[in-house]
């Protein structure tokens, strides 16, 4: 996901160039992602243990929703303009995507960690899947719980008018993450009634938000809610607080880049983020490792900044290409890829050339589907919503 892989879509040309360097990120990190999931299945032998590229790209995504999230509605001043644009934004492929999958599940069945119950529907709702304990019909839907939380925390904290202390913010995340990794070894409050409650107050928060009639109080909820959630609810807890932490470093950065704030927040969030799961009762994952996680950390920190270096100059098209069709390429890739497999069946001991073409192959699917997508849904809706948002 900026988002992450949905971050702010709709400049103008010039405003496009300026921010041209952050579709370039986009673009990094969404083929990263796309090679975390592509390598296992088709390239095994060149998957690196080393550093986690699905982690890496997250990381990347999130710090560029950090980043331009809170600058996108504050430049604007209107949560109800901010609102709808999100809306049309993430909702019209998240939908698309999850039509397909279901569509197709007589084929390759939905996935066991999503219920079959109505739960299933309130937590695809309002995209708060992995706080809520909803597993996503798309495997990496999961990530958009924290793009929602974040969008609900900085509205709540814009409307309150305490959206200028990014920096503590990020300090107060990232050290969260130590203290909830320690403490918590998963969700507190489980059970579907936890996905049909959070959709009741998102939709009646965002009416309120939205309407503009208990504007401040709906906010309010919104922002609790999304904070209870991610510590009480989330799958694994300290990485969800771990992900605000690195988040509202990306805003910190922001504000520093503007005259507005200090480096010391974000360098100081960066250590605590990084001893974050050395000792978590929920990090036995190789990507957890302190090695792994601090390369991982290290290499999109180090991404993030030469990106930023770089920002006046001409960047490759290829990479801002693959930015502007970065949500689609997160959102359909793996069940293309899913979708691919079944066809070509057990690639892992196949010879490194039929290994090659077929990764060859499966990447030109991607990047076709994800244009067409970009093309056909992402553009038309998020025109409609910049419409709707100036009515």
């Amino acid at each position: 996901m900026s988002t992450p892989p949905a971050g702010a879509a709709g400049a103008g040309e010039g405003e496009g160039a300026r921010l041209a360097w952050l579709d370039a990120l986009r673009g990094v990190g969404a083929m990263a992602v796309v090679a975390e999931h592509l390598l296992p299945w088709f390239l095994p032998s060149l998957r690196p243990f080393w550093f986690s590229l699905g982690v890496y790209g997250i990381m990347v995504f999130f710090l560029v929703s950090g980043y331009i999230i809170p600058a996108s509605l504050e430049r604007h001043g209107d949560v109800r303009r901010f609102w709808i644009g999100r809306a049309f934004r993430l909702y019209p492929l998240y939908l698309a995507v999850t039509a397909l999958v279901v569509g197709l599940a007589w084929w390759v069945p939905v996935r066991g960690e999503v219920p079959r119950d109505g739960s299933a529907v309130a937590g695809h709702a309002t995209m708060l899947l992995d706080v809520v304990d909803v597993g996503g019909v798309a495997d990496t839907m999961w990530t958009l719980s924290y793009e929602m939380v974040f969008y609900l925390l900085v509205t709540a904290l814009f409307v309150a008018g305490a959206h200028r202390r990014s920096g503590l913010l990020a300090v107060l995340f990232a050290a969260g993450s130590v203290v909830v990794g320690v403490a918590l070894a998963g969700a507190v409050i489980t059970g579907g009634w936890v996905a049909y409650a959070s959709a009741a107050v998102f939709a009646a928060g965002l009416a309120c938000v939205v309407s503009g009639r208990f504007r401040a109080a709906g906010a309010c909820a919104l922002g609790l809610m999304g904070v209870t959630l991610l510590v009480l609810g989330g799958r694994v807890p300290w990485m969800g607080v771990t992900v605000l932490g690195v988040m509202f470093a990306g805003t910190a950065v922001h504000r520093w880049e503007r005259g507005r704030g200090t480096l010391w927040p974000v360098a100081a969030a960066a250590a605590l983020v990084a001893v974050a799961p050395v000792r978590a009762v929920m990090s036995g994952w190789w990507w957890a490792e302190p090695d792994v996680w601090i390369t991982t950390l290290a290499l999109a920190a180090a991404t993030f900044a030469a990106a930023m270096a770089l920002r006046g100059r001409r960047l490759p098209r290829l990479l801002t290409w693959l930015g502007l069709i970065s949500y689609s390429l997160y959102l359909v890739h793996h069940p293309l890829l899913k979708y691919f497999y079944e066809i070509t069946g057990d690639l892992r001991r196949s010879p490194l050339p039929l290994q090659l073409a077929m990764s060859v192959l499966a990447l030109a699917v991607v990047l076709g589907v994800s244009a067409l997508a970009y093309r056909f849904v992402e553009r038309p809706m998020q025109a409609l919503g910049r419409r709707l948002a100036r009515a």
